[in-house]
């Protein structure tokens, strides 16, 4: 993983669902510079330069951050609000990707600051569109 140059961020705990995004971004043609991160401890650490990431560029951030919500060792929640509380980080977009329909979980999340909220669809190829339309708007439609 190079740690220089981050399009995209993935922060999921199910594999098999990180490895869809990413299939389905490379199917978009926008899977240059993905970094997928399996926890929201492991997330913090490499958006902040803790731990394992402490030599890398933390002024180098993401154009896109996709976070799951329920995650183990901090949760989704507690890494929107950090990201969002953090001058270095609170002006990247982060668009909640998960299959929690809950209202307080969506609710939550715009409060804390989300740019979007996205139930992740069960057929491959609606998911791919959807992925596919979220890359294009937030990496080359939108400017921040």
């Amino acid at each position: 993983m190079n740690g220089n140059e981050v399009d995209i961020l993935i922060v999921e705990d199910n594999p098999h669902d990180a490895e869809l995004t990413i299939r389905a971004m490379k199917k978009s043609r926008l899977a240059n510079h993905v970094t997928h991160l399996a926890d929201g401890a492991d997330a913090l650490d490499f958006l902040f330069g803790m731990g394992p990431y402490s030599n890398r560029d933390i002024t180098n951030v993401p154009k896109l951050i996709l976070l799951d919500l329920k995650m183990p060792k901090v949760s989704g929640l507690e890494v929107l609000q950090r990201i969002k509380s953090e001058p270095l980080t609170k002006m990247i977009p982060v668009v909640i990707l998960t299959s929690s329909a809950d209202d307080p979980d969506v609710r939550k999340s715009y409060e804390l600051g989300a740019n979007s909220y996205i139930i992740k669809p069960v057929e491959f190829n609606n998911f791919a569109k959807i992925i596919g339309e979220l890359g294009m708007y937030w990496l080359v439609i939108n400017k921040v």
